[in-house]
């Protein structure tokens, strides 16, 4: 089988440029074991002519999704589809399918609520930067931040309220058995250092199997099978997703994920 393999562009990769080449290459050198052509491209190079049975694709510039929605109606198969990626990079998106379906998000909120602070997001894409996503301690500086994000050309702003609790990472590969969680503070991997706003890990228990349930859910409803995210686990073992993504590093598991991954296409 022929596949190839997309790099994402180094400004979807904020600190995590090299973590997002291994686990693609991880993924391809497996395919290449069991014998299938496996050859890579960049992103900003993808065109039409490059073929194959399978792309597994990390990409996100919509030139590139463009290219990769031909392939997908001429039939090829595309992980994660365009569909997939389109959502997951659009955090107001994904943040009402979750509120649609069922599954427990952040608590929106208004300036009589957020007792204990606020998270502004960038709403229309993936954060690309420290910027996209901040902390505001007071409604004042809610009303700040989002004219920042205005003189930045951003109007789409979800504003959610800060939860107190154990910030866990999830990572999944749909239609799998691999699930796999993780506390940032227990091992100090961090993109921008925001997992600080609430403090070392308490380890709260809570119900791994209903986290994993509601992450199948979400990437089954956002057509997302290769995905990784947030949520905040409160004391009495609660928790709320705070953030969903396509195709995460997977850098502290990347040899396991790679193995799921390659089943997928």
């Amino acid at each position: 089988m022929r596949v190839i393999l997309v790099y994402r562009a180094p400004q979807f990769s904020p600190n995590s440029v090299e973590k997002d080449k291994a686990i693609l290459e991880t993924v391809g050198e497996l395919l290449r074991h069991k014998g299938d052509e496996v050859s890579y491209v960049q992103e900003e190079e993808l065109k039409a002519e490059h073929d194959a049975d399978l792309f597994f694709t990390m990409a996100r510039l919509p030139e590139t999704l463009a290219v990769l929605r031909e392939k997908e109606a001429q039939g090829r198969v595309v992980v994660n589809s365009t569909r997939g990626v389109e959502l997951a990079t659009c955090r107001s998106r994904i943040d009402a399918l979750m509120r649609q379906n069922g599954i427990p998000a952040a608590p929106l909120c208004t300036q009589s609520t957020g007792a204990s602070g606020y998270w502004l997001k960038r709403g229309d894409a993936a954060a690309q930067s420290l910027n996209d996503v901040q902390f505001a301690q007071s409604w004042d500086d809610v009303v700040r931040i989002k004219k920042e994000f205005s003189e930045r050309g951003i109007s789409d702003v979800l504003t959610v309220e800060h939860i107190e609790g154990d910030i866990v990472k999830f990572y999944g590969v749909q239609g799998t058995s691999f699930f796999r969680c993780y506390y940032p503070t227990d091992d100090g991997q961090t993109k921008f250092g925001d997992e600080a706003r609430n403090g070392d890990a308490h380890h709260y228990g809570f119900n791994e199997r209903q986290l994993q349930a509601d992450a199948d859910k979400l990437s089954l409803l956002a057509d997302v099978k290769v995905y990784g995210g947030d949520c905040i686990v409160r004391a009495d073992g609660s928790y709320s997703l705070i953030d969903f993504n396509d195709w995460p590093s997977f850098s502290r598991c990347r040899d396991e994920a790679a193995e799921a991954i390659a089943k997928v296409g």
